[in-house]
């Protein structure tokens, strides 16, 4: 991170139990150089042993993500990153409209075969990432599956945690998987109006659909990182870690450059 990135995210990091008088030992290495050494992992795409020696040592920073992911830290930190995203571009903390949608990706041989399967539709063999993003196409929820699994199966469980975490969403856009009684169920059980954008079928070729197109940047957002171009994590807690880890790179920068010029 450069020095206007780290001057941004340090107020926004959650806070030690020890500082907070809770006990536990202090730290001890700098937050900012464990916060360097797993983003660099994630965009590089590294083993956690091929750290390089500029950085703490991998196991040290392995138990930090470990810690972080196991406490739901990182996603604290995500949160409190998009919030104040959203909050630079004018909108509202809280977003009242969203898109979902699925993206099946390839998994490493480390993966067991209790969390990967078959996607048919799409000849994959890995994990699906199931996602939710607002319409800046910041990410509100993930949930890693199997690839086998349906997008309307995942759909009711994500809808429902995204409804109780963002109140004032009212409206999510999706496309034609998630028809079918998912309509009925947001509307009837979450007070959310489910909204299928659906490719027409004069269309010919490559077309911009409106909403999916947001959701459809944010997958090309995650390939970015090299760490997500396949899922090479055992456990899909860790997988769901990745990718809010490739989520805050991608909003400290806009952050940064956010900052009045001096002189």
């Amino acid at each position: 991170m450069t020095d206007a990135e780290w001057s941004q995210v340090r107020p926004l990091l959650p806070v030690p139990g020890w500082l907070r008088g809770r006990g536990g030992q202090p730290e001890a290495y700098c937050h900012r150089a464990m916060l360097d050494a797993v983003r660099y992992l994630v965009d590089n795409g590294i083993k956690w042993r091929a750290m390089p020696v500029d950085f703490p040592l991998w196991d040290r920073v392995y138990a930090f993500f470990r810690r972080w992911r196991d406490h739901g830290l990182v996603k604290e930190f995500h949160d409190r990153l998009r919030d104040r995203v959203r909050q630079l571009a004018g909108r509202d903390p809280q977003p009242t409209a969203g898109v979902i949608d699925s993206q099946s990706v390839k998994a490493d041989a480390v993966v067991g075969a209790e969390s990967r399967g078959f996607d048919g539709g799409k000849l994959v063999n890995g994990r699906k990432r199931h996602v939710v993003v607002d319409t800046l196409g910041l990410l509100l929820a993930v949930m890693v599956t199997a690839a086998e699994v349906g997008d309307r199966p995942a759909a009711h469980l994500l809808l429902g945690h995204v409804a109780e975490t963002h109140h004032h969403l009212a409206l999510v856009w999706a496309d034609g998987g998630y028809t079918g009684n998912l309509i009925g169920y947001c509307l009837a059980l979450l007070s959310l109006v489910l909204a299928i954008v659906k490719r027409s079928g004069t269309m010919r070729g490559f077309v911009i659909l409106p909403k999916r197109w947001i959701v459809e940047r944010f997958f090309a957002h995650l390939m970015r990182s090299r760490r997500l171009v396949r899922d090479f994590e055992r456990s899909t807690t860790s997988a769901e870690a990745m990718i809010y880890w490739s989520m805050t790179m991608l909003m400290t920068r806009p952050l940064a450059r956010s900052r009045p010029r001096r002189g």
